[in-house]
């Protein structure tokens, strides 16, 4: 049978390459230090994120407290002001009362001074007349003779059956 051929012809015996291999490792040199650069930025950007993040917090935790302040101010200002509204409101409804009192009050007084006014001259000849009646009582009572006399009306007055005898 026949014998294999012979293995084809490689590459010559392994062999270190003494200035070839530098441009790679400075490569790979240069890429560790730009990783670390890199990381060092990220180190530092992140602390400055994590320091800007709780002055954040910080500045929010602080006007919410400033907000709600504020908020418990306006409440008890608008508590306020509803109070004096509600005050005021009472005060005008009792005036308003009064005014509307002192209002029919004055109309039952001047209904009263029309009628006084419109019958005074009635009631002027009225008065007159029960003066003179009580006069005349008196003089009777006193000893007057009277009969029973009756005089014309006199001065406007309706007749007075009764007068004295002089």
């Amino acid at each position: 049978e026949a014998a294999p051929p012979p293995p084809p012809e490689t590459f010559g015996a392994y062999t270190k390459k003494s200035g070839e291999s530098t441009g790679v490792l400075a490569m790979i040199d240069l890429l560790v230090k730009d990783l670390d650069k890199e990381m060092q930025e990220a180190d530092v950007v992140e602390k400055n994120a994590q320091a800007d993040y709780e002055q954040l917090m910080a500045d929010a935790s602080n006007k919410r407290a400033d907000d709600s302040k504020l908020l418990t101010e306006k409440t008890t200002n608008k508590a306020n002001t509803e109070a004096a509204l509600e005050e005021g409101k009472d005060t005008k409804r009792d005036t308003t009362k009064s005014l509307m009192d002192t209002v029919e009050y004055l109309q039952s007084v001047h209904s009263e001074c029309d009628w006084l006014l419109k019958n005074y001259g009635g009631r002027k000849d009225a008065r007159a007349g029960e003066s003179d009646a009580l006069s005349n009582a008196k003089a009777v009572l006193s000893g007057a003779d009277y009969s029973f006399l009756q005089l014309r009306a006199s001065e406007g007055r309706s007749g007075n059956f009764m007068a004295r005898r002089r």
